[in-house]
C-alpha cells in the first residue's frame, strides 16, 4: 500500500492521498500566497502515515489533536459496488478541516450524515477525530480518501486561520470537485435550487449582433412546421418569465450535472416554454435574466410535456403556445445563444414588452385568492430562514423565510411567504429598511377562518429584486415603481428602530376552530399522541419547523419577564446551582462525540462525559451557558462611571417587579398529585436568543443576517469584532409563559413555551379575556407605542393569562404545537392555540 507513487488524475473522483508526499517547505495557498521556512509538525500529515502503514484499512488515532472544521459540503453520490443497500438519494458531505499546517478534504461516513442533519457539525468549530479509514479509488493508481469514521464536535473557535495550505495540491483546483463520485459539483448545502460552487457562470452579457444572412422564423410559423423540419431557423424573442432550478439528479442517473430550469419567452406571435438542459444550467441560467431580447439558434423542439403548470400571460392578447417546447443544451446539438443589446432591436420586429402586474397594499383588500401579482415596497420584518420537507420521506427541503412589505397605500403590511427563487445572493442579503421588489407572487386568502388568512407567496416564476443594485432593470419603467421611489424620498418616519429581523414568526394563523384546522391537514394526521411528540421532534433537521395537534391539560402555568440576560435559559434553570450547571452542559457537550455505526443519542438519555468534553464545559465554554448581559448594562459600558443612587433605587426596583413577576405562577391539584410518577416528562419550554426578534441596527445588518440565515457550507472571516446576538435589543418585551401539558392517560407532560402577541392596532384596548382567545397574529411585534396610546402592561397580561389557566382545570383540550429544531441540539415547541373539543 505504502509502496503506491501514481499521481492523481484528472476527474470527479479525483482526490487523492499523496501517499509518497514529504511535507513541503513551501506549499501554494489559496490566494496565490506562498508560505515558506520551518513547519511545526502537521497531524493531518502524522495520520496520513498512520494509516498508509497499517495493514487495515481502519485505525484509531493514538494522538487526537482538535482541528477546525473549514467547510462542509454536500453531493449526489450515484450508486457503486460498495452500495449494497437499496436506499433514496444518497446525499454525501466532504469535510475539509485544519490543523494548522494543513488543510485536508476528508470524506464523512454516511453514518455520521446527522451531525449535518442537526447543525452540530458546521464550518468554524472545533473538532476531534478519533478513528478513521481511507476508501481507494480502484480505477486509478495511489488515490484514496480519509474518511471521518469517529469524531467530538466542540465549540465554536474565536480565531481561525484559513491561510493554511491543502496538503493535496488537487483539492485546491477549480472548479471543486467532491472526493466520490462521478458528479462535478457540490449542491447547496441546505436545499437543491440554489446555484452553488464555482461552476456557475455569471460572464454572459449582450452583445452587438450583425444580423446579415441570419434567417429568422417566428414562434407561430415554427408551431406549424417543427415536426416536418431537420433543421430550425435562429428564434428571436424576449424573457418574459424565469422559473427557479429543478435539481432532478438520483443515484441511478448518470447525468453529471442533472439541472432543468425554465424560461417563457414571447416574441410578436405568441410565448412557448424553452428548457434549460443540464450544463446549459450553469453556463447561462444566472446570466439570462427577465426582460432580455436573446436569438437562439442550433435548439432542438418537442412535444410539450402536458401537465406542467405554465405562467398566464400578463396580456391576455398575447398567444400561449402549448403544443411545443424549445430545448437548449451544450451538446446534442450545441445551442448558439446571443443576449442582444435593446439598442440593435428594430421596432419592425415588434417584440413585445415586459408586462408587470403591480398591485398595492390597499389593492391587495380586494384581490382574489390565486390571483398573480408583483408587489413594490420596503421591508419592515425579515424572518429567519425555515426549511419544510418536499415530502414526508424525502431527504429534500424547500428553504423560505417570511417577510413584511409595506408601501404609501396603507398601514398594513404585504405578509409573503418568500421561499427560495435560486436567487441567494438576494434571498440572503435582505434586511429591513431594503427597498424590494417581487414579482409573480400568488394571493392566499381565507375570510372563513378567524383570524382572515390573508398573504402571498412565491410561484415557481418568482423573481426578488433590491433597488438599487441594478437600477437599469425594465420594472424601473413601471408607474407603481416610480410612486413608491418618490414616496420613499419623502418619508421620513421610515426609523430603524421601527425594522425587525429573525425570531420565531408564528404563521399562518391557526383557524379558530379544530374542524377548520383538521381540513387543512391530512385526516390521518390531524392528532398526534403526546407519546409521539419526541419521535416527532427527534426526526426533524436543522431549522425545520412542523406544527401539529395533540390533546392533554394545563396542568401549571409559569409566566417569565423578559430579561436578555436570561434568554436561552428558563426561569427553572437560572435558579440553578454552579454545579448543576455546569453538569447540565457538560450532558450537552457529551451529545456531539459520535462514530460510525452509532446511533442518534435518544432524547436526553445521559451519557458518560469524555475527559475533553469534561474539560471544555468546566473551562466555560459550552454556547448554551447563559450569556452576557447587554453591554448597555454593564459596568463597562460607559467607562465605569459610577451608577447615581437614583440609578441604583431605578434597578433594585425593577429587580424586585421581576422577582415578583417570576414568582407568578399557577399549579393545579391534579398536576401535584401527577408529577412525581410521570412516565416520561418532555422538557421544551426553553426560548433561545435565536428565537426573539431582534430590532434591526444598520451598522450590523451583515452580523444580523448571517445569524438569521443558514449556515454557510464555507467558513466566512468575520470582519472586525464580532458582536453577541443577545447584545441587540429585543422587538418585544412581554415576555413567555412555561405551559405544562398533561397527557389523557397523565402519564406523559410536557413542558411548552407561549409567546403573547399583539398588534399596534391593539395597543390602546388590548386585553386577555380567555387563554382560547388572547392570540392574535396581524403582525410580528409593535414598535414603540403612539405618543398617548397605552402599552399593555406586561404583568397585568400575565395575570389574566394565569388566571385563564386556572379556568381550564381538568378540561380536556386540544393544543396546537409549533416544534422548530434549531440545530446543535436546540429544539423549542411553542404553544399556537387552545381548542375545547366539540
Amino acid at each position: 500500500m505504502s509502496g503506491e507513487s501514481g499521481q492523481p488524475q484528472a476527474g470527479p473522483s479525483h482526490a487523492g492521498l499523496y501517499w509518497q508526499h514529504p511535507i513541503r517547505d513551501q506549499a501554494g495557498v489559496p490566494g496565490g500566497v506562498i508560505r515558506r521556512g520551518p513547519r511545526h509538525r502537521s497531524w493531518i500529515q502524522k495520520v496520513i502515515e498512520q494509516i498508509t502503514g497499517s495493514p487495515r484499512q481502519c485505525i484509531t488515532l493514538s494522538e487526537v489533536v482538535p482541528v477546525t472544521v473549514l467547510a462542509v459540503q454536500r453531493y449526489l453520490l450515484e450508486d457503486e459496488p460498495r452500495d449494497t443497500v437499496p436506499k433514496p438519494p444518497l446525499y454525501c458531505y466532504d469535510v475539509t478541516i485544519s490543523d494548522g499546517v494543513y488543510q485536508e478534504k476528508c470524506y464523512l461516513d454516511p453514518s455520521l450524515n446527522f451531525l449535518v442533519y442537526q447543525n452540530i457539525l458546521k464550518v468554524g468549530i472545533e473538532m476531534r477525530i478519533f478513528r478513521v479509514s481511507c476508501l481507494y479509488n480502484e480505477k486509478r493508481l495511489g488515490q484514496g480518501i480519509l474518511c471521518i469514521d469517529k469524531a467530538h464536535c466542540g465549540e465554536i473557535r474565536d480565531v481561525i486561520s484559513v491561510e493554511t495550505p491543502f496538503r493535496n495540491r488537487e483539492h485546491e483546483e477549480k472548479p471543486e470537485r467532491p472526493l466520490r463520485g462521478g458528479r462535478s459539483h457540490y449542491l447547496a448545502l441546505w436545499n437543491n435550487e440554489d446555484p452553488y460552487g464555482d461552476i456557475w457562470k455569471t460572464n454572459k452579457h449582450p452583445e452587438e449582433f450583425n444580423f446579415n444572412n441570419i434567417k429568422i422564423i417566428s414562434l407561430s410559423h415554427l408551431e406549424l412546421t417543427w415536426s416536418t423540419r431537420k433543421t430550425f431557423p435562429a428564434l428571436l424573442v424576449r424573457i418574459l418569465h424565469k422559473s427557479k432550478l429543478r435539481y432532478y439528479g438520483k443515484p441511478n442517473k448518470k447525468a453529471i450535472e442533472p439541472y432543468q430550469g425554465f424560461l417563457e419567452v414571447a416574441d410578436s406571435s405568441g410565448m412557448v416554454s424553452v428548457i434549460m438542459w443540464n450544463a446549459f444550467c450553469p453556463e447561462w441560467y444566472k446570466s439570462l435574466r427577465v426582460g432580455l431580447a436573446l436569438l437562439l439558434q442550433n435548439y432542438s423542439v418537442k412535444k410539450s410535456y402536458p401537465f406542467r403548470t405554465k405562467p398566464e400571460p400578463v396580456d391576455p392578447q398575447m398567444k400561449q403556445i402549448s403544443t411545443m417546447e424549445i430545448c437548449l443544451n451544450l451538446r446534442d446539438p450545441p445551442t448558439n445563444i446571443v443576449i442582444i443589446q435593446e439598442k440593435q432591436l428594430k421596432s419592425e420586429w415588434k417584440l413585445p414588452n415586459l408586462i408587470n402586474r403591480f398591485i398595492t397594499r390597499s389593492e391587495l383588500e380586494e384581490m382574489p385568492e390565486n390571483l398573480i401579482c408583483d408587489v413594490v415596497g420596503v421591508l419592515t420584518f425579515v424572518g429567519r430562514v425555515q426549511r419544510s420537507k418536499k415530502k414526508e420521506s424525502s431527504e429534500d427541503f424547500w428553504s423560505y423565510r417570511w417577510i413584511h412589505i409595506i408601501d404609501w397605500t396603507s398601514e398594513k403590511p404585504f405578509i409573503v411567504q418568500l421561499f427560495s427563487t435560486s436567487q441567494p445572493e438576494v434571498f440572503e442579503n435582505i434586511n429591513p429598511m431594503t427597498h424590494f421588489i417581487c414579482t409573480q407572487l400568488k394571493v392566499v386568502r381565507n375570510n372563513s377562518q378567524l383570524p382572515n388568512l390573508l398573504y402571498l407567496t412565491t410561484t415557481n416564476e418568482s423573481r426578488m429584486f433590491i433597488i438599487g443594485d441594478d437600477d437599469d432593470q425594465p420594472y424601473m419603467y413601471e408607474s407603481k415603481v416610480k410612486r413608491f421611489t418618490q414616496w420613499i424620498k419623502t418619508k421620513t418616519d421610515l426609523e430603524e428602530k421601527n425594522a425587525v429581523i429573525g425570531g420565531y414568526y408564528p404563521y399562518p394563523p391557526v383557524p379558530e376552530t379544530f374542524v377548520k384546522y383538521s381540513h387543512r391537514v391530512k385526516a390521518e394526521s390531524a392528532l398526534s399522541s403526546i407519546s409521539e411528540v419526541r419521535k416527532i421532534i427527534r426526526d426533524l433537521q436543522y431549522r425545520e419547523q412542523k406544527r401539529i395537534a395533540i390533546q392533554g391539560i394545563i396542568t401549571a402555568i409559569k409566566y417569565i419577564p423578559y430579561n436578555h440576560a436570561d434568554e436561552g435559559a428558563p426561569a427553572s434553570e437560572t435558579c440553578q446551582t454552579g454545579s448543576q450547571s455546569l453538569s447540565s452542559q457538560a450532558a450537552r457537550c457529551e451529545g456531539h462525540s459520535h462514530e460510525r455505526g452509532s446511533k442518534r443519542p435518544q432524547g436526553d438519555r445521559p451519557m458518560v462525559l469524555s475527559p475533553f468534553a469534561k474539560r471544555k464545559c468546566l473551562q466555560g465554554s459550552s454556547p448554551h451557558s447563559v450569556p452576557e448581559p447587554h453591554p448597555q448594562n454593564s459596568a463597562h459600558s460607559k467607562g465605569n462611571r459610577s451608577s447615581t443612587p437614583e440609578e441604583e433605587s431605578s434597578r433594585a426596583s425593577a429587580s424586585a417587579k421581576s422577582r415578583r413577576m417570576t414568582d407568578e405562577r399557577w399549579k393545579s391539584h391534579l398536576w401535584r398529585e401527577k408529577k412525581y410518577s410521570l412516565r416520561d416528562h418532555l422538557q421544551y419550554s426553553r426560548v433561545y436568543p435565536e428565537s426573539i426578534p431582534r430590532k434591526f441596527v444598520l451598522e450590523h445588518g451583515k452580523f444580523l443576517a448571517q445569524q438569521y440565515n443558514f449556515q454557510p457550507s464555507k467558513y466566512i472571516p468575520p470582519e472586525g469584532r464580532v458582536p453577541k446576538l443577545d447584545e441587540f435589543q429585543s422587538a418585544r418585551s412581554l415576555g413567555h409563559f412555561e405551559v405544562t401539558i398533561l397527557g389523557l392517560n397523565h402519564e406523559i407532560a410536557i413542558d411548552v413555551a407561549f409567546l403573547p402577541m399583539y398588534s399596534p392596532g391593539d395597543v390602546q384596548t388590548y386585553q386577555v379575556d380567555t387563554l382560547l382567545t388572547c392570540m392574535n397574529y396581524s403582525c410580528v411585534y409593535p414598535p414603540e407605542a403612539p405618543v398617548g396610546r397605552r402599552v399593555p402592561d406586561p404583568k397585568a397580561i400575565a395575570d389574566d393569562i394565569i388566571k385563564a389557566a386556572s379556568d381550564l382545570d381538568r378540561n380536556h383540550v386540544i393544543c396546537i404545537l409549533d416544534i422548530c429544531n434549531l440545530g446543535d441540539n436546540k429544539v423549542e415547541v411553542y404553544l399556537q392555540r387552545i381548542y375545547t373539543p366539540e
